[in-house]
């Protein structure tokens, strides 16, 4: 799919969303099941306003499965690094169009940027942020800009890191050029048992490399398979001090917005 410059029909004027705003949410959507939460929100106050962004990984098919059955218009955001394992973009494809969504939106690395900084393509192999910081953290700035709110997959049982992880956050890290941002986590509290269980309901297609092995996949240079024992995400950037890829920030227990 090609990437889509166009931008949103009516300017958004409101003012953006603060800390007190996501307090406020949080408080509000406590015991409220994400697909109600999801509902509500994107049939109501947050229509128009918000994309939906997605890796398309091994547990991606229940927030595109929800988000579907609420709005299959909404704008569908994947980067593609260019360092994405081939099953990955086959899945994209499969998925996104037994889904029906309309707006897939594919952001792809400054090919400028990508020149200057990593024109070798193993910038990955010595500096693995800096990688990431071009390939992923920079595309999907540039994906978001049109809207003040996105939909994030996250969850809070995959990493140690993601244990703290609240419904709703304050995305700053491009707040100087678009404002700050509401970032939602519907599945924030979701286990993996619960996931399993709602792909098996809804008969979902899972990503072929989830049964190599791969509970978590990103770029494939960064992605190994993960043994029986191991963090849920153990096999991103093994070797390497790094738990994020930047677009998130870690969020450890204490961390979380007080509500």
């Amino acid at each position: 799919m090609a990437e889509s410059a166009r931008a949103l029909d009516v300017i958004d004027t409101r003012p953006a969303f603060t800390a007190a705003d996501v307090a406020a949410l949080n408080a509000r959507f406590l015991d409220v099941p994400a697909p109600e939460l999801l509902r509500t929100l994107l049939a109501g106050e947050l229509s128009g306003r918000a994309a939906l962004v997605s890796s398309f990984g091994a547990e991606s098919a229940v927030l595109l499965h929800m988000v579907s059955e609420i709005d299959r218009d909404i704008p569908l955001i994947f980067t593609n690094t260019q360092k994405m394992f081939g099953e990955t973009l086959a899945y994209r494809d499969e998925l996104a169009e037994r889904l029906g969504f309309t707006d897939l939106r594919v952001y792809r690395p400054d090919p400028r940027l990508l020149s200057e900084r990593d024109a070798t393509g193993l910038r990955w192999s010595y500096d693995p942020d800096g990688c990431c910081d071009i390939r992923k953290v920079e595309p999907l700035k540039r994906a978001l800009r049109d809207f003040d709110v996105w939909i994030s997959g996250r969850k809070g049982f995959q990493a140690g890191t993601r244990t703290a992880l609240p419904l709703f956050e304050l995305d700053e890290a491009d707040a100087a050029v678009s404002g700050p941002k509401l970032k939602i986590n519907p599945l924030a509290s979701w286990p993996k048992e619960a996931l399993n269980a709602y792909f098996d309901t809804h008969k979902l297609l899972h990503h072929p490399l989830e049964a190599q092995g791969y509970p978590s996949i990103g770029c494939s240079p960064c992605t190994s398979r993960v043994a029986q024992g191991e963090d849920h995400r153990a096999g991103r950037w093994r070797g390497w001090e790094k738990v994020e890829c930047g677009i998130h920030q870690p969020i450890n227990p204490g961390d979380e917005p007080a509500f």
